[in-house]
């Protein structure tokens, strides 16, 4: 079994890494179970190099990479709102629309987050609730820094804790496709710092992976800016990873000899 644990300082190097760890004459099948990625910086990422990784993507008939970060945060959408309840309620009445696009039917990651399926039909606001929660304890003399989780609390329960499912039991049967992503969790340190980890069944580098990170650091850093935090760390398990796409292609851009990376 090939697995690895990497390290970069944004989502670019973080990305480029995690390829490089798959892309191993040992590993022909470009593949790995329980790979962990570690974003110091995840909001930040090389804009140049994401631009020569879309042409690509374009070509393959892939989305943009900002279209697949907006399924785990609409970033343009979060601007334009004055708070998050505003978010929510322009979110929501956008949703159903949004589900009638390719891909979408089962709803999309941050309709998850804002719109979990909950009893009887109700929406329930993940992301709210985590907010809420981490400002109540950073205000506290005593913070909590993280709960012990293993998706046994449902987001409707009295005490919410600092997580977020995307996983519904009931309803996500499917082998293959969404979710992929199956939890996210949120660690408040010492500092007033906020960290997240999030766990993915599945994660293809080439299709979905940097937009996915791009969109978690995205909606960590909301998160905690709606807290009146300050951002972390982002980490992403994946119970399986591939390296799929142009391989050829992309290898000059995972080594650095391309034009833009020198």
């Amino acid at each position: 079994m090939i697995s690895f644990d990497v390290t970069g300082r944004d989502v670019t190097r973080a990305w480029i890494a995690a390829c490089n760890a798959l892309d191993r004459k040992d590993n022909p099948t470009r593949t790995g179970l329980h790979t962990v990625v570690r974003i110091t910086n995840p909001t930040a990422d090389d804009i140049s190099f994401r631009a020569d990784l879309d042409r690509l993507r374009t070509a393959k008939k892939h989305q943009l990479i900002e279209t697949v970060a907006s399924t785990i945060f609409p970033a343009a959408l979060a601007a334009q709102a004055a708070d998050h309840a505003s978010l929510v309620a322009r979110y929501r009445a956008a949703y159903p629309r949004l589900r009638r696009y390719p891909g979408n039917a089962h709803g999309t990651y941050f309709g998850r987050l804002v719109s979990y399926p909950g009893a009887e039909k109700s929406q329930i606001d993940q992301v709210g609730n985590i907010i809420g929660r981490l400002r109540k304890q950073a205000s506290s003399k005593g913070p909590m820094t993280a709960a012990y989780e293993a998706d046994l609390a449902h987001p409707s329960d009295g005490e919410v804790p600092a997580e977020a499912l995307v996983h519904a039991a009931d309803r996500d049967n499917l082998y293959r496709g969404f979710p992929c992503l199956s939890h996210c969790s949120f660690q408040l340190d010492r500092d007033g710092r906020v960290h997240g980890a999030a766990l993915y069944r599945s994660h293809y580098m080439f299709e979905r992976a940097y937009g996915n990170y791009l969109g978690l650091g995205r909606l960590l850093a909301y998160i905690a800016d709606q807290a009146g935090l300050t951002p972390g760390t982002l980490t992403v398990i994946a119970g399986h990873a591939h390296l799929d796409g142009p391989i050829a292609a992309l290898r000059p851009l995972l080594s650095g000899t391309t034009p833009m990376a020198a």
